[in-house]
């Protein structure tokens, strides 16, 4: 078991393996034990009632939070043509055609997000294998391919996040920064949350909706009491 610095332990006292919150006093708790010197991000792991091997019980999509992530999103836009000049004028941080491939190739990763248009994307394959283990390869069903540039920038640069269910049914993600409060931080996790109901595959069986804890960078995990997702999610 790792050693826990005396910080980590005082912030929780109190709180017994077994506990379970409300969404609101998860929240609240993660955010008022924070204990770290810099701004830390709150996040969310949620298990849902799905079995991943399963192709129609894979849940993958996007979210808008409402209050954003609470940090400057570098955005990449591989384009050609008017779409460079529409890219960044909607607040690309870089846009370009086969310049930014070969930088890219080159070993520079001075973004946090990528877009595409569908026609770049035989230029963007070649890039594949170095963008996909960083989660940076764009994707049509993450909006990331598409010709719709500015709106696709602009939802990134809002805050917008995706997501994916990992193989043991499991939803990791950031919901904001402590400094938001409570209030934005659970106003962030209701997106999210109704995000992922209206993925509910039709084949899942059971709870949808099996635990969910809240934390932040350094801090404890404050469990969710799951039966009272019904009257938060609407």
């Amino acid at each position: 078991m790792p050693k826990r610095g005396k910080k980590y332990i005082e912030a929780g006292k109190g709180v017994t393996p077994l506990q379970r919150f409300e969404v609101a006093e998860a929240v609240e708790a993660a955010v008022s034990n924070a204990f770290a010197k810099f701004d830390e991000t709150v996040d969310v792991a949620i298990r849902l009632g799905v079995d991943p091997r399963h192709a129609d019980q894979m849940v993958r999509g996007t979210c808008i939070l409402p209050h954003g992530l609470g940090k400057e999103v570098k955005v990449l836009v591989i384009c050609k043509g008017e779409k460079e000049k529409e890219a960044l004028d909607a607040g690309a941080d870089f846009a370009g055609s086969t310049e930014l491939v070969e930088k890219i190739q080159g070993g520079w990763f001075g973004f946090d997000k990528a877009i595409a248009t569908p026609d770049m994307m035989g230029v963007v394959g070649k890039i594949g294998r170095v963008l996909g283990p960083r989660g940076l390869m764009p994707n049509a069903k993450t909006g990331t391919v598409t010709f719709d540039v500015a709106k696709a920038v602009e939802e990134l640069k809002a805050g917008k996040i995706d997501f994916r269910v990992e193989k043991a049914g499991i939803i990791h993600a950031p919901i904001g920064k402590v400094s938001f409060g409570a209030e934005k931080l659970t106003e962030n996790l209701a997106a999210l949350l109704e995000a992922l109901l209206k993925l509910k595959p039709s084949s899942a069986k059971g709870a949808y909706f099996k635990t969910l804890a809240v934390s932040t960078t350094m801090g404890h995990g404050y469990r969710v009491e799951t039966a009272t997702l019904k009257d938060f999610v609407k």
